[in-house]
């Protein structure tokens, strides 16, 4: 990397004295899961403010067919959901933040059956479905394959009751406001743009990251284009210390057809017995993995690519036709395939893996404190050690719930109190930007290139090779694109996305081994030495370090 990356402080130039102010105690940026979950708590502590990017209705959590994983059948156990999200973490969970999400599953479901959503039931209980690298069934679901939606709309709802919190749609976050451009100066608020009221200042006593992943990163996913990696970015250039970023996970499975947008095809099907099956269908991942189908994603998504290098074409098949009541239990799904003249019952779905969830992200406690002092982080933006270096199919959403809640409370407590940060009142920010003369790339060229490259270099299978090329490109993208002053937000989340993919790049090349989601088939073996979770901060061009946390006997 030539340091172009690393030198921008902020997006664009401003004097925060001349912009439109307004003030708030927690100001809560992202509202998926983590970030309405948080809000809602901080709103118990004093006036909050979501952000969201695009509509409310418009993230990862509404997009979410899977469900919850909670441990709520009596043969079931917490410790084995501990177990099982541990092994699938490969070695990089942090075991006290997992004991502490998985243990605060059963009341924050019981706290959402209050608040009136609705849970798909057996008998007089909830319904519990099993999903990929789980011992047991333990997921619960609303209308089958609607679980994000029906949950995003509770929150927003309690959202909306509580009062006191605003929720300001289509509104783009820039850049955290710091006192100093030095790292571990003090975050006061965000610099945000509205297609009505233009650039603001949002003045906070304690601000949270809930900004979700970077997926379209990649030219092949299954998140909603605005995940994008903003947060990612303006957490990186306010001096915040970021982690894990080559753990990027892939779902096994979208739908694949030419000219249509990658739908994911929810791994609940699978937990009901559909088949993976090859060109020639034949089932396959019985060969691979003891669980078959219902291995961990990484497991199944490496499968499937060595299958279609093996055997070529660019798909293999999923197999839904024995499954009973397909069109009942999964409706949005089944939706979804007739728009294509596709019938589960009947036809063979095509489907390929896509990149779908980030499981680096800015460093965080359990209680979603940062290094830098004002900024929590909370849901996929954020990394804690429960994810390690793989997710456990419907943990996220388990996580945005119970961190949520947490760093809620932690953060508007500490608004409230004025620890840190207090509501300083306008201050003078000002970011000097002079104007680049270096010749202008194409920029819808450059996010287009820059997806394609990710896809093509960095995606399921690694190597050092490739990974030096595609930094290449990336510095020279960035050399003709960060040093540009854009005014509307396609040029923000281009700058926001060359910065995040080098920071995935960097942190892939530095990981000369293969773990969890994080695959080199130039070093194929774990590296023991490389359990550790790598840091990134503005400036750093090797990581510092940090040892995976343990339980205390």
């Amino acid at each position: 990397m030539d340091g172009q990356l690393d030198q921008r402080r902020y997006l664009i130039p401003f004097r925060s004295s001349l912009l439109p102010q307004i003030f708030t105690g927690t100001l809560v940026i992202g509202a998926g899961v983590a970030g309405l979950r948080a809000a809602i708590a901080a709103g118990e502590q004093g006036d909050a403010i979501v952000l969201a990017k695009g509509t409310l209705d418009t993230s990862n959590t509404a997009w979410a067919q899977g469900g919850i994983a909670v441990t709520l059948d009596p043969t079931d156990t917490p410790d084995a959901h501990i177990a099982d999200t541990l092994s699938a973490g490969a070695g990089l969970c942090d075991e006290p933040v997992v004991r502490s999400v998985v243990q605060g599953g059963p009341e924050a479901i019981a706290q959402l059956i209050a608040w009136g959503m609705r849970l798909d039931q057996s008998g007089d209980k909830p319904a519990l479905g099993r999903e990929g690298g789980h011992s047991a069934p333990r997921i619960v679901h609303s209308d089958g394959d609607a679980t994000g939606a029906e949950l995003q709309r509770v929150l927003i709802e309690r959202a909306r009751r509580a009062g006191n919190i605003r929720l300001f749609d289509r509104c783009f976050a820039l850049d955290l406001i710091t006192v100093s451009g030095e790292p571990g100066s003090p975050v006061l608020g965000a610099i945000t743009h509205h297609p009505r009221y233009g650039l603001q200042v949002i003045w906070a006593g304690a601000t949270i990251l809930a900004t979700g992943g970077a997926g379209v990163l990649y030219r092949e996913t299954s998140n909603p284009t605005i995940a994008t990696g903003d947060g990612l970015a303006m957490a990186y250039r306010a001096g915040a210390t970021l982690s894990d970023m080559a753990f990027v996970q892939f779902h096994p499975t979208t739908l694949y057809l030419a000219g249509a947008s990658r739908a994911l095809i929810t791994e609940a099907i699978r937990g009901a017995g559909a088949h993976l099956l090859d060109a020639g269908e034949r089932r396959f991942m019985p060969e691979v993995h003891p669980l078959a189908e219902l291995a961990p994603r990484d497991v199944v998504s490496r499968a499937i690519v060595r299958q279609i290098a093996n055997q070529g074409g660019a798909h293999v098949w999923l197999d839904c036709r024995h499954v009973a009541d397909f069109e009942s239990r999964f409706p949005g799904i089944a939706s979804l395939l007739r728009r294509f003249d596709l019938n589960a019952g009947k036809d063979l779905i095509p489907v390929h893996p896509a990149a779908h969830y980030m499981g680096g992200g800015v460093r965080a406690g359990v209680d979603g404190e940062t290094d830098v002092p004002g900024l929590y982080a909370v849901g996929e933006a954020a990394s804690t050690g429960l994810h390690g270096a793989n997710r456990l199919a419907s943990n996220s959403l388990l996580e945005g719930l119970v961190l949520g809640e947490r760093v809620g409370n932690v953060a508007g407590r500490a608004a409230r109190a004025g620890n840190g940060t207090a509501r300083h009142g306008p201050v003078g920010v000002v970011s000097d930007i002079r104007p680049s003369d270096r010749g202008e790339l194409d920029l819808a060229d450059v996010r287009s290139s820059l997806r394609s490259a990710m896809w093509r270099n960095v995606g399921i299978e690694r190597t050092a090779s490739r990974l030096e090329g595609v930094a290449d490109m990336i510095d020279f993208w960035a050399r003709y694109t960060l040093d540009k002053i854009f005014d509307d937000p396609a040029g923000w989340e281009t700058q926001n996305m060359l910065l995040a993919a080098s920071l995935v790049v960097r942190s892939a090349a530095w990981r000369t081994e293969s773990r969890g989601c994080h695959t080199r088939s130039d070093f194929p073996d774990v590296n023991p030495a490389l359990r550790v979770h790598d840091l990134w901060r503005r400036g750093d061009e090797t990581p510092r370090t940090a040892p995976v946390q343990e339980v205390k006997a």
